[in-house]
């Protein structure tokens, strides 16, 4: 893995189903990730995506395509993201990923997030390299 080598591409199509079991799933119970009306009442025109749900998508991404060139014993040490626009039921979420740097200890990724609406998340995500089975640094 070198700087600048690009990750391929995550499509997630997001349904209605994990906008509800990924809030519910992270314990976040607010009205505009499970009921529609609420969340047009408070002026958003379905139930949204939460950041917790993106975070585990982001997460998913990047160990996916880690443990295909590192093996299981890779681990992600941080991720760090921000939430642009909203993903709504019947969006298709396009994850990209570049590789940002590389040492002898870790890799840091650089993820965006798209939609029809344009960005939905940008991030950092470091990971870990291991140093043999059961032992990662």
């Amino acid at each position: 893995m070198t700087p600048g080598e690009e990750l391929p591409p995550l499509t997630v199509p997001v349904t209605r189903t994990l906008i509800v079991a990924g809030a519910i799933a992270s314990r976040d119970y607010q009205d505009v990730h499970h009921d529609a009306e609420a969340a047009r009442a408070k002026g958003t025109p379905d139930i949204f995506m939460n950041i917790l749900t993106t975070n585990g998508l982001v997460g998913r991404y990047v160990t996916d395509y880690i443990t295909g060139r590192l093996g299981p014993e890779a681990v992600l040490r941080k991720v760090s993201i921000r939430l642009g626009v909203p993903s709504y039921p019947g969006d298709v979420l396009v994850l990209t990923g570049r590789i940002h740097s590389v040492n002898e200890r870790t890799i840091e990724i650089s993820v965006v997030g798209t939609n029809r609406l344009g960005r939905h998340v940008t991030g950092r995500v470091v990971v870990a390299r291991s140093d043999g089975p059961g032992t990662v640094t």
